[in-house]
């Protein structure tokens, strides 16, 4: 499963570009043909201008832009804003709509020299009905949602990496689904200045990407930092989190899972088990509730004044969120405070936590985008993860795992999903 083209990592891309072996119109070329090959049937992008990419690469081969991104092909889902495109957060209610600027994580990426290649399709405002796209490694499947455009645009070669967003699973599932890396970053540490938001106090804007190295390197990159891996004779302790939704992973999804887990072990990991305690598994339940009341909230000029430009499902979804009163409402959200005050708890002992990332391989047929019940926790905690795909299922599309940090350790996190993805083997290991 992996990335169709030549393209460099990060890292070995800016090394290159330094000493003139490799351009960045080498890079931008090499995803436009992609885009130009397979864009037709995958149909990842929304929009993208070939001579606007061209310049944007050429100013880097000038010398006019450097930084920590220099060169790297990026696309940004279409409920992030963008100067140069028009964000339509995945609604023909927005359709050619523009706002004038670019989203925080767009302009610190182009300050650090980074070229947009596009907008990536996004599913309904980031919510269940899907877009069109197709996914690259079976196109008779979902590629995931709600970044699937991001995911699937890595996952073919058509950039380097992709700006998603979470609000549930909308990063995990695609990038499992796809199999690339989906790195959600602890809550507020990507700005979400810009961005449509559907649940504010959930939302987090992360990154779909090749390997973990790329997703860290993008990420701390825009902060101005580059990505240090672990020390060769780091060693690290893992908790493989049990909880009543292991119900709802296939038979072979937890074979992976465990498959993966027995391989680290024998490479030095320390691996122990634990239960969820019965206070988080309740916020599993809050988590969807939150977001339905938040939905109707955030989409409240949408519903007055566009409601039959709405999707069934997500008029359905807000209908949900309407049966929710203030205090049940509050009372979540004191909920949902109190477990994140807690949850360091949950990695007593253990450096990060195991856990499932998906249901299963990539559902059939474009209808479904698959269920985001496994992000639902972490991302209400406010926790960063990497979702990493480890095999793959009869199908033959990845299975996968994600990895849960301590909130704001995000770098400690990147660097043992980096050990334990060459450690563990992936989806071709």
């Amino acid at each position: 499963m992996n990335c169709p083209t030549t393209l460099p990592s990060i890292a070995e891309a800016l090394c290159r570009l330094e000493t003139g072996e490799l351009r960045a119109r080498d890079l931008a070329q090499a995803c436009l043909q992609r885009i130009q090959a397979r864009d037709a049937e995958v149909q990842a992008y929304v929009a993208y201008d070939a001579n606007r990419v061209l310049a944007q690469a050429g100013e880097v081969d000038s010398g006019r832009r450097r930084g920590l991104l220099r060169g790297v092909p990026f696309a940004v889902k279409d409920v992030i804003q963008s100067a140069d495109y028009p964000t339509t957060y995945g609604s023909p209610i927005y359709a050619g709509h523009r706002t004038g600027r670019d989203a925080a994580c767009v302009a610190l990426s182009r300050e650090q020299g980074g070229v947009l290649m596009g907008k990536v399709v996004t599913s309904e405002f980031a919510t269940q009905t899907p877009g069109p796209t197709r996914n690259p490694l079976n196109p008779a499947h979902t590629p995931g949602g709600s970044s699937s455009g991001s995911a699937a645009a890595v996952a073919d070669g058509m950039a380097m990496v992709a700006w998603g967003t979470q609000t549930t699973g909308s990063i995990t599932r695609p990038a499992i689904y796809c199999g690339v890396v989906g790195y959600k970053p602890s809550f507020g540490l990507v700005s979400t200045a810009g961005v449509g938001l559907l649940s504010p106090l959930q939302d987090t804007v992360g990154i779909l990407a090749r390997d973990v190295g790329d997703a860290a390197a993008t990420v701390l990159g825009i902060h101005g930092r580059r990505f240090q891996p672990a020390p060769a004779d780091s060693r690290y302790r893992l908790g493989v989190c049990l909880s009543s939704q292991w119900d709802h992973a296939s038979a072979q999804a937890v074979n992976a899972l465990h498959a993966w887990i027995r391989r680290l072990a024998a490479a030095g990991f320390e691996v122990s088990e634990r239960a969820l305690p019965a206070d988080f598994e309740a916020l599993i339940v809050d988590q969807g509730r939150l977001v339905a009341y938040d939905a109707r909230h955030a989409l409240a000029h949408e519903r007055r004044t566009d409601a039959g430009r709405l999707s069934p499902r997500l008029t359905e979804r807000m209908a949900g969120g309407e049966a929710i009163d203030l205090p049940a409402y509050l009372a979540m959200q004191q909920r949902a405070a109190l477990g994140r005050h807690r949850a360091d708890a949950l990695f007593e002992g253990v450096d990060a936590l195991v856990y499932p990332a998906t249901d299963g391989e990539a559902e059939a047929g474009l209808e479904n985008s698959g269920s985001p019940r496994f992000g639902a926790l972490w991302t209400l905690l406010h926790l960063p993860t990497v979702a990493l795909p480890v095999a793959r299922g009869s199908g033959g599309l990845p299975l996968g795992v994600q990895l849960v940090g301590r909130y704001g350790q995000d770098e400690a996190l990147l660097q043992i999903a980096e050990r334990a993805a060459s450690s563990g083997g992936g989806v071709d290991g």
